[in-house]
């Protein structure tokens, strides 16, 4: 019966039944398989969603990215980054990055960054004779490049998941975050003195005309990293002045937004953190069975048959995690796989603000790899060209976030410096 019942469920799962459904019909059978009443389940989510003094933050801080998503910020960044970087051979492409990145940060959805800046940078792209291929895979792979800075609602998610620091997972994202956008800003530059692209020329007066334009919200990162790492406020205190902040700005002073909107704007950002926490609801039923039946004790023994070496170990991690990013959403995927692969990385001394970087980057390049990477088809609807086009395009730029991808896994300084040397806690 029990082998029915995992059978049925998987099949459930394989025909697209809701990732919760499927988490938490596990956890019920393996509590009922081990003689625990399921109240016990109810008991724990209790348990575990109140020793959670952070979770708070994600409502907030989706809340602000979808005010920012549903402007005119996207425009006025483009704009700004333009007038700063267009001169540089491959400028465009460089301000796709930048824009993108600070784009998704805030928005933590990749699909949203897509579908906001794509109509707007993709065109100006073949016009500026990039082309296409580079200009689709460029978009593509850049929808979710900016998961490693903060306030990134990923990171966030991790380390209520994993308990470590967010202030210390926020830190340690960024050198490696930077490193991965001047890595494909250097291909970038290549590919625009290849083919010649049309660069503008440098004008300090449009510097100024459009900073002033999107000075608001330029304001953004400032106080988030100067709230944060400055000490002045907590990271619950930092979340609420952002919603509180982007609402005054795109209501009352770029009145991008009527405030009759902001009803609307609040419950689709709700619906997405509502489906967050009714996964993370399942997920964490499930890893209570696991940890009480010591599965992953059981992985780690079973491996380390196999796997003699942490550099081996690593290598396997990412492997898995590139399938995990192409079949999971990078939601779904944190609250699944984080319990398990936890305590294993700790057998083999791996820091878990580091492994928080690793899996991050991971899930990151998972969204455009193909043969179901997320982004792919996103891309593919919002440009309308074909997945298959979609699967060339973005080769290249896989190429290079797998060679970055190495470099952060392989050389933990990169993103346990910053820690260090600015003595977060």
């Amino acid at each position: 019966m029990t082998t029915l019942i995992v059978l049925v469920i998987t099949l459930m799962a394989i025909m697209g039944a809701p990732v919760f459904i499927v988490l938490s019909a596990f956890a019920m059978l393996g509590f009922y398989m081990t003689e625990i009443p399921l109240a016990a389940i109810i008991v724990d989510l209790y348990s575990n969603f109140s020793s959670q003094p952070l979770l708070y933050t994600i409502p907030l801080f989706t809340f602000a990215g979808y005010i920012l998503a549903e402007s005119k910020t996207s425009i006025r960044l483009v704009n700004f980054s333009s007038a700063i970087l267009g001169w540089l051979p491959g400028g465009l492409a460089i301000v796709a990055l930048v824009t993108c990145a600070f784009f998704t940060a805030f928005t933590g959805a990749s699909g949203v960054t897509i579908i906001a800046l794509g109509g707007l940078l993709y065109p100006a792209m073949i016009k500026e004779k990039y082309p296409e291929k580079f200009s689709l895979g460029l978009l593509t792979s850049s929808g979710s490049l900016g998961l490693l800075f903060p306030p990134s609602l990923p990171i966030i998610l991790f380390g209520v998941v994993s308990e470590a620091s967010i202030n210390q997972l926020f830190a340690a994202g960024l050198l490696p975050g930077i490193f991965l956008i001047i890595l494909l800003s250097l291909y970038g530059i290549f590919i625009g003195k290849r083919d010649a692209v049309v660069q503008t020329k440098f004008h300090f007066a449009e510097v100024l005309r459009t900073a002033n334009k999107a000075k608001w919200e330029l304001f953004i990162p400032v106080i988030v990293a100067v709230g944060i790492y400055g000490g002045f406020f907590t990271l619950g205190e930092i979340a609420s002045i952002t919603v509180a902040y982007s609402i005054i700005v795109e209501v009352f002073i770029q009145k991008d937004i009527r405030i009759s909107q902001i009803p609307s704007i609040m419950k689709r950002s709700m619906i997405l953190v509502g489906g967050i926490l009714v996964i993370l609801g399942g997920a964490y039923g499930l890893t209570n069975y696991l940890i009480d039946a010591e599965i992953p004790m059981l992985i780690l023994d079973s491996m380390r048959v196999y796997i003699t070496s942490k550099f081996l170990f690593l290598l396997t991690l990412n492997i898995f995690l590139l399938i995990v990013g192409c079949v999971l959403d990078i939601f779904s995927a944190i609250l699944v796989t984080v319990p398990l692969i936890l305590p294993i990385a700790e057998s083999y001394g791996i820091n878990p603000v580091h492994l928080g970087i690793i899996f991050l980057t991971n899930l990151e390049i998972g969204y455009s790899t193909p043969p179901v990477g997320m982004n792919l088809f996103i891309a593919s609807f919002r440009f309308n060209k074909s997945v298959l086009t979609l699967y060339r395009s973005t080769i290249p730029f896989l190429v290079i976030l797998f060679i970055a991808l190495m470099f952060i896994t392989y050389m933990p300084q990169l993103s346990l410096w910053l820690v260090d040397y600015l003595h977060i806690k």
